[in-house]
């Protein structure tokens, strides 16, 4: 999308940005048996009735930042600035919704070129200014949140007018993007020279490529195409000491890869303006299905399998029963009904539905690789639900950040988490996370739905992804959902990563330390002071200041 056009939007903030969608009333009733859903509605506050702090910008730097980038990419009016005030997390739809304190920054700056980005960056360093860069706004854990750290002001650095594809070269399959390019510009721009980058986040929609690789990102097809960081074979970097360029071939002994050093620094290390990627040729056939196995067991079990046979599906996802009862409760009466007699008929007692989906060149490949993928699952019993179900889960993939708006409007608390831990711990991570859950969340009689799945999975170990539905604490909503994540996060300390592909930001920094020990945090520290020596960068983010 063309830039001005696109930081016109975000001025006009909405709470999720995106059209939501609405819920069924199968739905309603199903939330409202299940967690004693209210008839009570919680709409949004205006944006009108929000408390904006007027902006702190001195005069003097943004006379120079004006004249850098013009006055009218220098935006310091209440909208703009609101727009960028915080990510997509529970907590900041709270706060937006319920006209809560925000963490707003002075200003909003639109640099074209990566040169103007290290011009802005020299100037904020010059003043003291604090600089948050800013992409599609999809942080969950607090990793765009205009945090001051003791600075002059604060500014939103969005990149949004870096958007250009600014080279492609087909024999080396290498792709130049500029940083605020948006995933879905991205792959239409590639799939028209016949290639795809393959990363296929929930985010999808709103999410940048700059963002992909600050925060490590982790896709819904990464069994097959890989996590972005493996994707990546150079970036560009603006920082207050001058500017960073890494990569140079597509394997190197020059030294630590310091291109990983970069990739998921969250904004930190440098601002990242472009990035060189690994792309793939674009599939021509795909098959998704689904299939349900007896038990969370049995069903990491089939997964296992398939990572160690190294016949993954490029989609290999696993829903734990809770998940899979969600999923088939909001598939309507009738289908959920007609399937429950089917399990049932089958001796399927604790289903977990299991959704494979692989891309292929040719109909020959696709058969082949699907093959293999069934030849591992022999020894695990499965139901075969046929390609109507996968397809259906591969066309509502992107749904569910749209449905927010529309739980929150009903009073419901809803989050996810994630984590990730080797095969033999996997079943006892998964068990501690949901009772730390569950006993932070209950209210009454009605337990939380806290629903699982497996979504990457590798020959070691795979991820663990969480979703919660609960009913809101009207009066304390912060709180509520501040104690369950703590107490989750402390469960996973010491038996997983604390984040797979979340990034750390400003939610998970506690628990960072405990992961990577005192010398990997004075290794981050040091790096830290290398390049941005006044401390002017992503403040209070992934290590403390």
């Amino acid at each position: 999308m063309n830039g001005e056009i696109e930081h016109t939007l975000r001025g006009s903030w909405t709470p999720s940005g995106a059209a939501s969608a609405p819920l069924s009333p199968a739905a309603l009733r199903w939330l409202r048996h299940r967690i004693g859903l209210t008839e009570t509605t919680t709409p949004a506050v205006p944006s009108s009735l929000l408390d904006v702090p007027e902006s702190s910008l001195a005069e003097t730097p943004r006379a120079e930042l004006e004249a850098l980038l013009g006055e009218r990419h220098v935006l310091v009016d209440a909208a703009a600035r609101l727009g960028r005030a915080g990510g997509m997390s529970y907590s900041d739809l709270v706060r937006r919704r319920d006209g809560a304190e925000l963490a707003v920054p002075d200003a909003v700056l639109l640099p074209s070129d990566p040169e103007l980005v290290q011009g802005v960056l020299e100037i904020c360093a010059r003043h003291d200014i604090a600089v948050v860069p800013f992409g599609g706004g999809t942080s969950v854990v607090g990793g765009v949140d205009a945090l001051r750290g003791g600075k002059n002001a604060v500014v939103a650095l969005d990149l949004v007018r870096l958007d250009r594809l600014i080279s492609l070269d087909p024999d080396s399959r290498i792709a130049v993007l500029q940083a605020g390019m948006r995933a879905t510009e991205a792959e239409s721009l590639l799939t028209a020279h016949g290639f795809t980058l393959g990363h296929f986040p929930q985010s999808f929609e709103r999410a940048t490529i700059g963002g992909f690789a600050a925060t490590r990102s982790a896709g819904q097809a990464s069994s097959g195409y890989g996590r972005f960081e493996d994707m990546v074979e150079g970036v560009r970097l603006a920082t207050p000491a001058g500017e960073w360029k890494l990569g140079i071939a597509p394997a190197s002994a020059a030294g630590p890869d310091l291109r990983q050093l970069a990739i998921g620094s969250e904004g930190i290390l440098g601002v990242i303006t472009e990035v060189a990627v690994r792309v793939r040729p674009a599939p021509r056939r795909s098959r998704y299905e689904a299939f349900v196995v007896d038990g969370w067991q049995a069903g990491t079990d089939a997964v296992r399998a398939l990572a160690q046979e190294r016949v993954l599906a490029d989609v290999t996802r696993l829903s734990d029963p809770t998940e899979t009862e969600v999923q088939l409760a909001l598939s309507g009466q009738l289908k959920a009904r007609a399937l429950g007699n089917l399990l049932r008929a089958k001796g399927v007692r604790n289903p977990c539905l299991l959704v494979l989906g692989w891309d292929a060149g040719t109909r020959t490949e696709l058969k082949q690789r699907r093959a293999a993928a069934v030849r591992a699952l022999r020894d695990v019993r499965t139901v075969r639900l046929g390609r109507a179900a996968g397809e259906s889960w591969k066309s509502h993939r992107f749904s569910g950040p749209r449905q927010r708006d529309a739980l929150l409007d009903r009073g419901v608390c809803v989050e996810t988490l994630e984590t990730a831990t080797s095969w033999s711990g996997l079943s006892e991570l998964r068990s501690a996370v949901r009772t730390a859950l569950v006993c932070n969340l209950q209210t009454g009689s009605k337990q939380p739905i806290v629903m699982c799945h497996v979504s990457h999975a590798y020959e070691t170990g795979a991820s663990l992804y969480f979703t919660v539905l609960a009913p809101r604490d009207s009066e304390h909503a912060l709180a509520q959902w501040q104690r369950a994540k703590e107490a989750a996060c402390d469960a996973i300390a010491g038996r997983g990563t604390i984040s797979h592909h979340h990034a750390v930001g400003v939610d998970h920094r506690p628990w960072l330390r405990a992961e990577i020990g005192d010398i990997g945090t004075a290794v981050l520290t040091a790096a830290k002071r290398a390049v941005d020596p006044t401390g002017i960068l992503n403040p209070g983010k992934l290590i403390r200041d």
